[in-house]
């Protein structure tokens, strides 16, 4: 089985989530600041990734995350596909109410729920 890394673009945070043997996991949010691809790099290795998805939205901040998905391509070596976003965050919304954690834990996670929510639509 391959590992995936999915990522749930912001322009403050940067949702990642990965899966291993068909399990996905959330990985704690990281800034999008200069270190983003040294950060992000560090998971590939870290985790063996082989592919990765990155979730796209309509409109506007599409065109941000599709640059942002042509940058990133030209840094790693990995193929990288992208996923229409549409509702993730709305599914991440419903999975993290579930779980009913913590309103500051929920602003740390719900990137990262989003990328997971991502990944399952792709290998779930």
């Amino acid at each position: 089985l391959m590992n995936y890394l999915a990522i749930d673009f912001g322009t403050k945070r940067i949702g990642l989530a990965y899966s291993q043997d068909g399990i996905i996991s959330t990985l704690p949010a990281i800034k999008n600041d200069p270190e983003l691809i040294k950060n992000i790099k560090k998971v590939i290795n870290e985790y063996h990734i082989d592919k990765i998805y990155v979730g796209i939205s309509e409109g506007v901040f599409g065109e941000t995350t599709q640059k942002f998905v042509t940058y990133l391509g030209s840094m790693i070596r990995l193929p990288i596909d992208t996923v229409e976003e549409a509702v993730s965050t709305i599914e991440a919304d419903t999975i993290f109410k579930k779980n009913k954690k913590s309103a500051k834990l929920y602003h740390q996670l719900i990137d990262s729920i989003s990328a997971a929510v991502i990944l399952n639509r792709v290998i779930g």
